[in-house]
């Protein structure tokens, strides 16, 4: 399809934006919440022990090596605990804010602190933690409060997703035998391979990376020696880079697509454009931060941009400004290239719009550039005529953009552009 006919197909419904807005920023999560604490106060009673369903696990970073590490487990809807598992079902499901709060801050994180290397620790609150992030399915516990609960909820910072109320563990134990794949056994048992090669084994063997990102953060991968807890935010960066590196190679001697091709996705008040031009692998991720939105909050500000790149031989140093969700946008396009068996190089421009109003982790990102490439997309003659089409979609002047963005940079300027 040609880039214009592209782009005025997806000329947004006024009325339809200004309604999903309204539902979006709605209060409904205030009311949730008090509804939560009531039945929350139900459920736990006192210090008595609490039977659940753990289907995920929580390892904090501060205070690293010695971290808070945690069992996640949803407060009266045991029996629905798989939908409680930050994953791509997320996206499918097209859950809105409200939804990922609802979820995320209705499980419980019973808590213990402990030292991150574990090697070959299966026992007591630690090993009962592995047990679960290695099972292919939610597993029944039965968990010792030590305290009362706090309900205190945390928003997160971006990449991991909002938590919900925290209480001190005295004792876990396994209420059920966790069923553990058969490719995750053979990671736990060799202990001379590499994280970064039993990460690429178990995604070549069709787990995704949420799976991969659990696995690696109760410290379940590695060299034996070297096995420790890794951060849940540390750990979800970790995967979508080393799996990223592993389909960078599989692209490296590909033939290049032909075409300029800009492919668009809009998801939470997000919108990304994915802008794919003949040539080398090249990659830069531009992020336009408008004022109200989540990490701009004045309303009168000016647009906040970032922007990160990579070339051909990839990157040696971590991101800062775009931080994870470089990572994981760079994982959606490598995964569509590896898929077709071409290269490119690529531009991926993400709007957070106010409609944006708390972060829900970083999976969104993940997710919505790989499904930017599950509809039709625009060609253009040259890379230049691309950007410049995608640009008057932009909350900030092609001028603007060719100042923050490396590949943007090198097309030639004109007066109009500023």
């Amino acid at each position: 399809m040609r880039l214009d006919e592209f782009i005025e197909d997806l000329e947004p419904d006024e009325g339809a934006r200004k309604r999903q807005l309204a539902r979006e920023k709605s209060y409904e999560i205030t009311d949730y919440l008090e509804e939560f604490e009531s039945q929350f106060e139900e459920t736990v009673q006192g210090d008595a022990l609490f039977g659940s369903t753990a289907p995920s696990i929580f390892v904090g970073r501060s205070n690293y090596p010695s971290v808070s590490t945690g069992l996640l487990s949803p407060v009266g809807h045991e029996t629905e605990a798989a939908d409680f598992v930050t994953d791509a079902d997320w996206y499918s499901q097209r859950y809105g804010i409200d939804d990922v709060f609802q979820r995320r801050t209705n499980l419980l994180n019973s808590r213990r602190r402990s030292k991150v290397d574990v090697d070959d620790v299966w026992d007591g609150f630690v090993g009962t933690q592995r047990e679960v992030a290695i099972a292919d399915r939610p597993v029944d516990v039965e968990i010792g409060l030590d305290d009362r609960p706090e309900i205190d909820f945390d928003v997160g910072e971006g990449v991991a997703t909002p938590t919900g109320p925290n209480a001190s563990a005295e004792s876990v134990d396994l209420t059920e035998n966790p069923h553990v794949p058969r490719p995750v056994k053979k990671t736990l048992e060799d202990d001379d391979w590499q994280a970064q090669g039993a990460m690429t084994y178990l995604y070549r063997r069709g787990f995704d990376v949420y799976e991969i990102n659990t696995i690696l953060s109760a410290g379940a991968l590695g060299r034996g020696e070297n096995r420790r807890l890794v951060p849940t935010r540390w750990s979800i960066t970790a995967v979508d880079d080393t799996v990223g590196q592993y389909l960078r190679g599989r692209i490296r001697n590909a033939p290049s697509i032909d075409t300029p091709q800009v492919w668009e996705n809009e998801y939470m008040g997000n919108r990304y454009w994915v802008v794919l031009a003949p040539g080398q692998w090249e990659f830069e991720l531009v992020e336009m931060k408008a004022p109200g939105s989540i990490w701009n909050p004045d309303p009168e500000g000016d647009v906040w941009m970032a922007s990160a790149a990579e070339g051909f031989e990839g990157r040696t140093g971590y991101v800062d400004e775009t931080a994870g969700a470089y990572y994981a946008s760079r994982l959606g396009v490598l995964e569509h290239l590896e898929s077709i068996g071409r290269q490119a190089k690529c531009l991926v421009l993400r709007e957070v719009s106010d409609d944006y109003w708390a972060p829900v982790g970083v999976w969104q990102v993940r997710e919505s550039v790989r499904n930017a490439f599950d509809g039709g997309h625009g060609e253009a003659e040259t890379f230049h005529a691309a950007v410049s089409a995608v640009a008057e979609q932009l909350p900030v002047s092609l001028g603007a953009l060719r100042r923050k963005s490396e590949m943007v940079a090198g097309l030639q300027a004109t007066l109009s552009d500023f």
